[in-house]
């Protein structure tokens, strides 16, 4: 009879808990329907995406096909409506695909490190005592390190110029600031009541993560999740500038102003194209990370 009460009390807590969430939801979309911003970040964001996606469909040439009879042509002087590179690639195809590539890497880089960095701080936080000490050694150690020396490392160690092995090695040390700000989250919700019920009720830890801890710090984590996705972007970028990311003949966006640059003098709008882009994908997705963090939290 005690099993099944706490059980009741658990069911009754958790149905609480989701009713209080369902209604939050609706206020959050409320919110963003009528901020300026996340119109602005959603429409632009949403236009890009869908040109990356169908834009080199619509387009004759390939982004690795060479036009010997157009070389480094400005904008507008021929077929090519964005000009061509030193090798006579289409430019405005090959910012397409760049910005695709350098998307889909800041999409499941953020993904992975959202991934390990809530399923770590979610445990850490729930087992407490000497389990979370020693978890979170790990990730002041890990912390300790040059980021940058570490995907360096990765990237050289597992293949460089892989994609795969990019926003692999980008998300799997991106997930600790994640890990910290999940189980901060999660030291303050297991002191909840209906917390307290699932442990009383005999649910094992696990099913109290996955089903308790996890859906009611989702808020935190997609508004950091948001505005990780152009820091991820932005690195790649970095990497790739550096000859690190992607190689010949694929592109990105850090590629294409790393090309860019070496020829800004004779060449400028191979430089303006990718970098514009660039600057106009990375406002829209931190407009986007503000406008949920101020939907979330109107009081901030």
């Amino acid at each position: 009879m005690a099993e099944a009460g706490a059980f009741a009390a658990e069911r009754v807590a958790a149905e609480g808990i989701a009713a209080d969430r369902g209604l939050a939801e609706s206020r959050l979309w409320a919110r963003l329907r009528s901020s300026g911003r996340a119109r602005f970040a959603a429409v632009t964001l949403l236009a890009i995406a869908l040109a990356a996606a169908f834009g080199p469909l619509a387009s004759r040439f390939r982004y690795d096909q060479l036009d010997w009879r157009h070389i480094a042509v400005p904008p507008f002087a021929t077929v090519h409506w964005l000009g061509t590179d030193r090798l006579g690639r289409d430019l405005a195809v090959r910012l397409l695909y760049g910005t695709r590539l350098s998307l889909v890497i800041g999409l499941t880089a953020t993904a992975v490190s959202v991934v390990i960095g809530v399923a770590w701080g979610a445990a850490a936080g729930f087992a407490g005592g000497r389990i979370d000490g020693a978890m979170m050694r790990i990730v002041d150690g890990l912390n300790s390190l040059p980021y940058l020396l570490l995907v360096i490392a990765l990237t050289t160690l597992l293949g460089r110029g892989n994609p795969y092995v990019l926003f692999a090695a980008i998300g799997a040390v991106g997930w600790i600031t994640m890990a910290r700000i999940v189980r901060g989250q999660a030291l303050s919700l297991k002191r909840r009541p209906f917390i307290e019920a699932a442990v009383a009720s005999g649910a094992s830890a696990p099913r109290i993560v996955a089903r308790h801890i996890i859906p009611n710090l989702l808020g935190p984590v997609i508004v950091y999740a948001a505005l990780t996705v152009p820091q991820m972007i932005l690195f790649e970028s970095f990497l790739s500038f550096l000859g690190l990311g992607v190689q010949e003949p694929l592109a990105s966006l850090g590629s294409l102003i790393r090309d860019g640059a070496a020829q800004m003098g004779s060449a400028p709008w191979l430089l303006a194209a990718p970098a514009g882009l660039l600057a106009l994908m990375l406002l829209g997705l931190n407009l986007l990370g503000d406008a949920l963090r101020d939907a979330l939290d109107p009081r901030g």
